[in-house]
């Protein structure tokens, strides 16, 4: 049975057709993801489906009803949820209150009846499988949990069709697995969902159906029985698309980054050298320690122990000592750590170049400008021009934003933590190109990432992590998915103990 129908949904935004002619549909009970590199036209096909933007033509049937004009309000009457990528929570309000919000239960005296919320948002955590304190401040919640409380808040609005936008970012593999769970457990009710990822693995393990979307049209819908990841990304992408590796071996130069039982929150007893123009792939299970490193070789936590040497010289101190050291990071989140949403692309890029120049009071705009110009051609920057604002982007152009940032530093030293995270296979292509050239031009690149093919793409060595330890390091040859994973999960240590016994 069809839950949802939009039939030639077209839409345009001055004069540009974003949206051509579009046929989408959902099953009841069924999971559907939508596909199409960043700029495909998903976002907008999805704001229309939830009401916030208006369609210039086209019809949207939902469970057999003609939805004529299409609010955010109507589209949550029905039983439409949008769940963002960007979470749309209030950090500054209770677990239950956010739940309870525009929706909040009164007593016979007309105040507001906590007691009664926060047994209920209980109940519907427990439904669920979730481990959350209905009376946690969100702001006190890990990245993972809020993911999941915006997939309650939705349930609780008795949303009967759930748009997932790359509901996995924050998520290790033990809590996919758990969100996983829920939405089969959710489909056998009758529940549907949209789920929009770039994780070729998630979409064939989750959806049912898939649709993929390219330059505004849909390209194909079928079953994903009957397709391959690799044939499914030649639609997304087009002719231009190739899988095949581009790792290319360099001439390294001398140890530039030096680590001797190197400690802090998170990690211990890390001893490691890096060479000048080499990639080092950093992974492990979410929360093995790999970003807690990155972090405090940035200086954006303490050290507790060993040391840390940066062409030579021993680095201590904060943020500003790590940049006077050449060293760069771009963070893992980059809503919150990195894009400077009302800035310009010229603003966020010199930033961080201004902040290294403190006795320099005046910017002048001219050389800023040609610096940005050189940057935007050498890292394929797709924008209007540099007075656009960062969010106007995509995020892998976002993402080349921040690279640009640093790179105006003239830092020596990347530090990338899931630098591919949230976009789409095209941009992850450019950024894994961007990684080698760089390298080749003698930078330093050390590269967080859970997924290994990426590995497999750019790094000189692997160094995966366990519980905050270095558990093995692996040559390029050795990176596979089965050492990495046994290394990871500490199988190889368990497989040998149970030899011994």
């Amino acid at each position: 049975m069809e839950m949802i129908r939009m039939s030639g949904i077209t839409k345009s935004f001055f004069g540009v057709t974003v949206l051509d002619n579009v046929d989408f549909s959902v099953e009841q009970g069924e999971v559907h993801a939508l596909l199409g590199e960043n700029g495909a036209g998903k976002s907008t096909l999805m704001n229309i489906l939830a009401g916030v933007y208006t369609r210039d033509r086209g019809q949207i049937v939902f469970e057999g009803t003609n939805m004529e004009h299409v609010t955010v309000q109507s589209s949550e009457q029905a039983g439409i949820a949008f769940v963002h990528q960007e979470l749309n929570l209030f950090n500054d309000l209770k677990v239950y209150e956010n739940i309870f919000l525009r929706k909040e239960i009164l007593t016979k005296a007309h105040t507001l009846d906590k007691k009664k919320m926060i047994a209920q948002t209980a109940e519907l955590f427990e439904s669920l499988g979730v481990d959350i304190d209905p009376t946690a401040t969100v702001s006190e919640l890990e990245t993972s949990k809020k993911q999941l409380l915006e997939i309650a808040k939705a349930l609780h609005a008795n949303a009967k069709l759930l748009i997932l936008d790359e509901p996995t970012t924050a998520l290790n593999n033990r809590e996919i697995e758990h969100l996983f769970g829920i939405i089969r457990r959710l489909k056998q009710s009758g529940k549907s969902f949209i789920f929009i990822s770039h994780k070729m693995t998630e979409i064939f393990t989750i959806a049912d159906r898939y649709t993929v979307l390219r330059n505004g049209q849909m390209i194909r819908t079928g079953a994903i029985a009957e397709t391959t990841p690799t044939e499914v990304t030649r639609l997304m992408v087009g002719n231009s698309y190739s899988d095949s590796d581009i790792y290319a071996p360099r001439e390294l130069g001398e140890n530039i980054l030096e680590m001797e039982n190197f400690s802090g929150p998170g990690f211990e007893n890390v001893t490691l050298s890096v060479r000048r123009g080499e990639v080092v792939g950093f992974t492990g299970l979410k929360g093995a320690g790999v970003s807690e490193l990155m972090q405090a070789i940035f200086g954006v936590t303490a050290a507790t122990g060993g040391s840390l040497r940066v062409k030579g010289r021993a680095a201590e101190g904060g943020i500003h000592r790590a940049m006077k050291n050449s060293v760069a990071m771009i963070a893992a989140n980059r809503k919150e750590n990195s894009i400077l949403p009302d800035f310009t692309l010229l603003e966020n890029n010199y930033v961080s170049e201004h902040t290294l120049s403190r006795k320099k009071q005046l910017i002048h705009r001219r050389q800023e400008s040609e610096k940005f110009s050189k940057l935007r051609a050498l890292l394929n920057i797709r924008c209007n021009g540099e007075g656009d604002l960062i969010t106007s982007l995509s995020g892998g152009n976002q993402q080349k934003v921040i690279l640009a940032r640093w790179l105006n530093t003239n830092a020596d030293v990347l530090l990338m933590d899931n630098p591919t995270q949230g976009i789409d296979v095209g941009a992850k292509a450019e950024i894994y190109r961007l990684i080698l050239q760089l390298a080749q031009q003698g930078k330093t690149i050390l590269v967080n990432t859970l997924e290994i093919p990426e590995l497999q793409k750019v790094a000189d060595r692997c160094v995966v992590f366990y519980h905050g330890h270095v558990q093995q390091v692996l040559s390029h040859a050795e990176i596979t998915e089965e050492r990495v994973m046994l290394a990871a999960t500490n199988a190889i240590n368990a497989a040998e103990g149970a030899v011994g016994q």
